[in-house]
């Protein structure tokens, strides 16, 4: 089975961005589950506005395998569940 991915789309300057990074990167020491992070505002710059378009007024927003999970904070008690599901 391969290893579930968070992706948490960020921009910067944004504290509760890294806060919420920071408890992730918790989690998946824990959790076993792959983190990444997408800065919205770079990726429309290289050319891929998708992101930004669909979620910049909203960040941070947490992807579980590419599919929005929550925004503004993480639902631990949800991505725990979710991730236990497999």
């Amino acid at each position: 089975m391969s290893r579930r991915h968070v992706e948490l789309l960020t921009r910067a300057g944004c504290t509760l961005c890294h806060r919420v990074y920071d408890r992730l990167t918790e989690l998946s020491a824990e959790l076993d589950f792959d983190l990444s992070s997408t800065d919205v505002d770079a990726a429309a710059a290289a050319g891929n506005s998708a992101l930004r378009a669909e979620f910049g007024d909203r960040l941070p927003v947490v992807l579980l395998d590419g599919r929005e999970h929550s925004y503004w904070d993480i639902d631990e008690a949800r991505l725990r569940a979710d991730l236990a599901l497999g």
